[in-house]
């Protein structure tokens, strides 16, 4: 009899033609038996994307390599690179990096370890042209079911949120300051958007807006020690782990406002608390109802309860609290919609009740 280990997590027993002669009393055979190894004896790892085909991508990668630790990690197949240091691997591929799916399942298929959390590296595009270095979770909640996500993701989907995404836009923030890249670069959270579909608490690292800042290296400086200082790599303690019996645990779920989400970064920058998904209003459709009715149509319910849900699943133990972009909304709009968070139960809550 031998044993296979599967990428599921799940050891096999077989049977084989090797017959044991004992005078022992003869114990039941474990054929086709399964025994699950716990998650927590098994490796936890971050895992970073990068794509090489992207300055804004490649280049804070290469920085990030280029600090003391990495060795050349295993090949995921097909052909993608990857590297290693303590908990962390880093992995580069040629493929849009908002469309190459389930990079943490193939890679826990492969090695067997378990991805605790994937962090990508990517550049922005605005209309504005402006420079921005920008922090956000991802997910196409509000498109109907059958709908094809031009970049990415998947209709009605919404990616668990990395609890690292408010901790790591204050200290990106103070890392930007520092090596003088503000006021010329905006520091910014961006609203839920795009693929790729991942299963691990996700977030997106970008550099924008244009070409010329998408290679800017002192850009891509900052990000890489970001990450290297963030999680903890050169020895100081890693920032932003989730952990409900310690600290605070109000999560802001924004709703409503523009894509940088200015009401919602107020709060985030003022005061120490965790960010979940961020509803742009594009993520909010609703159509206002006709003469007479009082359906609201639209997609705006299901994108709430999908990042909601998510937000939940990533902050375990948390008190999740959403806040209104008042502002943004026409008064049947917000009055639908603060209706359904009360059916929801899902709670509301101004600046003051975040600090």
């Amino acid at each position: 009899m031998v044993f296979k280990i599967s990428g599921r997590n799940i050891i096999r027993f077989v049977k084989t033609h090797i017959t044991f002669q004992t005078n022992a009393t003869r114990i039941q055979p474990l054929l086709n038996a399964t025994c699950r190894i716990p998650i927590s004896k098994r490796k936890m790892v971050t895992l970073i994307v990068a794509t090489t085909y992207d300055p804004a991508s490649i280049n804070p990668a290469a920085a990030l390599l280029a600090m003391p630790g990495w060795t050349t990690g295993p090949i995921l197949p097909p052909d993608i690179k990857s590297f290693s240091n303590q908990q962390t691997r880093l992995i580069q591929h040629d493929g849009s990096i908002v469309k190459e799916d389930d990079l943490d399942l193939r890679w826990e298929e492969t090695t067997g370890e378990v991805v605790d959390e994937v962090i990508f590296l990517s550049r922005h595009t605005a209309a504005s042209n402006r420079p921005a270095l920008t922090v956000h979770p991802i997910g196409v909640l509000h498109l109907k079911e059958g709908e094809s996500p031009p970049h990415g993701g998947k209709a009605g989907w919404a990616a668990l949120t990395n609890p690292r995404i408010g901790p790591w836009l204050r200290l990106l923030k103070k890392m930007a300051e520092a090596h003088s890249l503000v006021p010329e670069f905006e520091i910014t959270l961006e609203g839920t958007h795009h693929g790729p579909i991942t299963s691990k608490p996700t977030m997106f690292l970008e550099i924008g807006s244009t070409e010329e800042y998408w290679k800017r290296q002192d850009a891509a400086q900052v990000i890489a020690l970001l990450i290297w200082e963030g999680l903890g790599l050169g020895g100081g303690e890693a920032v932003g782990n989730w952990n409900s019996e310690t600290g605070k645990r109000k999560v802001l779920l924004g709703i409503g406002g523009g894509h940088y989400a200015p009401r919602h970064m107020d709060v985030v920058l003022k005061d120490d608390i965790w960010v979940g998904h961020l509803l742009s209003g594009y993520s909010l459709p609703m159509e206002e109802p006709k003469p007479g009715e009082n359906h609201i149509g639209g997609t705006w319910r299901q994108s709430i309860q999908a990042a909601f849900e998510a937000t939940k699943a990533s902050f375990p133990g948390g008190e999740i609290l959403a806040h209104l972009d008042q502002k943004s909304f026409k008064g049947w709009q917000k009055k639908a919609i603060t209706e359904f968070l009360a059916e929801q139960n899902i709670n509301v809550g101004r600046p003051n009740d975040f600090t």
